[in-house]
């Protein structure tokens, strides 16, 4: 981080709340010197008859008004410090600058103004990114209990294929914060607007980072917490923490409920509160939902009209992506029944069945979470090869016309990347047991595919059943 030598902004962040002035909350301070005045000279008599003396009365006898506990009083200029730099931490200099100078009380103490300097200065070494060279990676549901996951059963291979451990995530995502990778959202690489004409056009964002840091895009499909899951090693379903932040419920084997971080939200959630420079301007992943058994561990799908939880499921569903949509996530599609997209002759589903998907997914789905504009491909299977989308590809307009903007598909590549005119395209990089498994047994080092993020070998979990089988 190149800072100005004025008031490095990592070290007022560790001492947040940096307590200056001291205070001692005593009522009649005088009346308690006496006492303590006169308690000393009748123990000094006392002492006169007995040398010997314990330790807790000699503490008593040292009793000193300026001694005594003191009742540290917060200073309000180091707290509202405090609140700039953890948007500093984040790369919103900007809004740290807003912040510090809105406040009329304190905005030209030296401090504060010292502190926009500082702000100021560093934000002059920023260098814009390449939205040209992000990657984008996601995952499953993560496995909690591997002994349950990969215990034999026929799901297991499945799981070893295509999910992650949670042991593995914490590792990929603390040797990318070590190697500089820093997560950013869909919406920065690209934003919707009008241009001169009055035509809705999508543009370039515009991101700057320190020199060496690396923008990374992040996301989780399949975010609903199935039913064929239930006693393998998942969370259950998500809910609102007492802290007001998503977190996880999981069944345990007694039957209870536990509360925790158990699967990709409340670890990254944990991991940006101790790394707050891991986050681009309070970024989060993008978390996609299917709609036929329905989202977040709730059963929301029509299919579960009758039961007698629905429209509290219902309601609690909505709780929690309103939740997740506070704290910096964003929510996507990925397509109500989880379909092949594509056309037929590529294996996809018919242009009745597409049409008929995307609705259900409004109905039963957008419904509840609110409008959304991503679109991450069931299968990574685009509705188109890698040319540019055009007005005559009818499952293009559908989805245009349902309010998508953005369309991830799967590719193993580093970056994928193609910026329309009114839409961003992006592949997405599955770090999983197969893709994990590719890297390892690779002869070729050219077929490593994971080597800008991390080594294979250093974060396949041991716990996992080898050989991976093909997908």
């Amino acid at each position: 981080m190149k800072s100005s030598n004025l008031y490095n902004f990592r070290y007022r962040t560790q001492r947040r709340f940096v307590l200056v002035r001291r205070a001692l909350i005593v009522t009649g301070v005088v009346t308690v010197i006496g006492i303590c005045a006169t308690g000393a000279v009748f123990l000094g008599r006392e002492l006169k008859k007995d040398n010997s003396i314990d330790t807790e009365t000699a503490m008593i006898i040292s009793l000193n008004p300026n001694d005594s506990p003191e009742i540290p009083i917060p200073d309000p200029v180091q707290e509202l410090i405090a609140q700039a730099d953890l948007l500093a931490a984040g790369y919103d200099y900007d809004g740290a600058i807003e912040l510090l100078h809105s406040n009329a009380d304190y905005n030209t103490t030296p401090e504060v103004t010292n502190a926009i300097a500082g702000y100021e200065s560093t934000k002059e070494t920023l260098v814009k990114a390449d939205i040209h060279k992000i990657t984008h990676i996601f995952f499953h549901s993560l496995i909690v209990d591997n002994s349950k996951a990969f215990d034999g059963d026929p799901d297991e291979s499945g799981f070893n294929q295509v999910m992650t451990t949670t042991r593995e995530f914490e590792k990929i995502l603390q040797t990318m914060y070590d190697k500089g990778y820093v997560l950013v959202r869909l919406h920065d690489m690209a934003y919707e607007t009008t241009d001169e004409n009055g035509k809705t056009v999508m543009k370039p964002g515009t991101i700057m980072l320190p020199e060496g840091k690396i923008p990374f895009v992040m996301s989780q499909d399949d975010l609903c917490y199935y039913q064929y899951m239930d006693g393998d090693g998942f969370a259950s379903r998500m809910i609102i923490g007492e802290d007001g932040k998503p977190t996880c419920e999981m069944k345990m084997d007694d039957g209870s409920v536990s509360v925790g971080s158990y699967d990709l939200v409340p670890i990254l959630e944990d991991f940006i509160t101790e790394h707050p420079d891991f986050s681009y301007k309070g970024a989060r992943a993008v978390l996609a939902f299917t709609g036929y058994e329905g989202i977040l561990g709730y059963r929301t799908a029509d299919s579960y009209a009758d039961s007698a939880t629905y429209e509290q499921d219902r309601q609690q569903a909505a709780a929690v992506a309103a939740c997740l949509r506070e704290h910096g996530w964003e929510l996507a599609s990925h397509s109500w029944g989880h379909l092949n997209m594509s056309l037929p002759e590529h294996g996809g589903v018919s242009t009745e069945r597409f049409r008929s998907d995307v609705d259900k997914w409004a109905a039963q789905v957008e419904s509840l979470i609110g409008p959304t504009d991503i679109i991450l491909f069931p299968f990574g299977s685009d509705v188109n090869d890698w040319r540019a989308y055009s007005s005559d590809n009818d499952r293009y307009m559908y989805l245009k016309a349902a309010g998508f903007r953005y369309y991830c598909n799967v590719d193993s590549s580093q970056y994928w990347i193609q910026l329309g005119e009114d839409y961003l395209r992006q592949g997405r990089r599955n770090l999983d047991g197969y893709r994990m498994w590719k890297d390892i047994t690779a002869k070729d080092s050219s077929k490593r595919k994971l080597e800008d993020l991390f080594r294979a070998e250093d974060i396949f979990d041991s716990d996992r059943p080898t050989p991976v089988p093909e997908m």
